[in-house]
């Protein structure tokens, strides 16, 4: 038996992912899979690169650099996310990556994807992330604010588009442990879009569209069903237990600095359960 991790996205509010990581890697809690959506896949690497406290160190250094996420980045590279700083930059040379690390893990990584033409989520199973690092943009790649990445001839967004929190793929994976890492409160509920922009953006795109559309409603069902699947003890929940007010580009490093402590606080005080639950049978 197998154990699951899965890591819902949200910007800047995934902070509170990185928190709620750091103290699973201080607790040396034993992960064998990980499936990471948008910023949960970005931060969800340095689980299997073993750098914990990275993704807040970097976070909180450079968040304020217009070069590094924001408005300007998009102006000046039509993504909200400037690919050279975040993707080569600060991995490189800024706060250094541990590759070799990552490589060496057994920890079976998937960065989940919104396929554009077909509207449906694919799973992408990542190896090497210097080989791989596409697909990581690509589950970031927030529609809207960032361009469509092509890689082998097929076109992806944001993952979370498609499937938010998949805890439906973790459970088909197997009679697994499963858990799950939200980013809002377990009584946060999705809203329908504005959905003119999208049609006139991703016009070429239907199935995407439709997907955009219907993402509110199954963002919500995934939502019941967690918690249906938690209350039944089938799967371990950690979500953070009040809402704080950070926005998805979030510049503010007392905001990100609060998430984060809150994603340590409500994963220490579950610390005993979780690894009761992962014991168990």
């Amino acid at each position: 038996m197998k154990t699951v991790l899965v890591l819902e996205g949200g910007g800047m509010r995934g902070i509170y992912t990185a928190g709620v990581l750091d103290i699973l890697m201080e607790n040396k809690i034993k992960i064998d899979v990980i499936i990471g959506v948008s910023a949960g896949a970005l931060f969800g690497v340095n689980y299997l690169s073993n750098q914990p406290g990275r993704a807040i160190r970097y976070n909180k250094k450079y968040i304020k650099d217009k070069n590094y996420m924001g408005f300007y980045s998009l102006l000046k590279t039509g993504e909200i996310m400037n690919k050279d700083f975040c993707f080569n930059k600060l991995v490189y040379e800024l706060d250094v990556f541990d590759f070799e690390t990552f490589r060496k893990s057994k920890i079976d990584f998937y960065a989940t994807v919104t396929n554009v033409e077909t509207g449906e989520a694919e799973y992408i199973p990542i190896k090497d992330l210097e080989k791989d690092v596409e697909y990581l943009r690509a589950s970031a790649s927030m529609p809207l604010v960032s361009k469509i990445i092509e890689i082998n001839d097929k076109k992806y967004l944001d993952g979370g588009i498609a499937d938010s929190i998949p805890v439906e793929k973790a459970k088909q994976l197997g009679d697994n442990k499963v858990i799950v890492v939200q980013t809002r409160p377990i009584e946060y509920r999705k809203k329908p879009v504005n959905m003119l922009p999208y049609k006139i953006i991703y016009r070429k795109y239907p199935k995407l569209i439709e997907t955009i559309h219907n993402r509110y409603l199954k963002y919500n069902q995934t939502v019941e069903d967690i918690i249906k699947y938690e209350n039944k003890k089938e799967i371990f929940v950690i979500r953070p237990t009040k809402t704080i007010p950070i926005g998805r580009m979030e510049k503010n490093i007392q905001k990100v600095q609060e998430m984060y402590d809150l994603g340590k606080s409500n994963a220490n005080s579950k610390i005993k359960d979780l690894k009761q639950f992962i014991r168990e049978d």
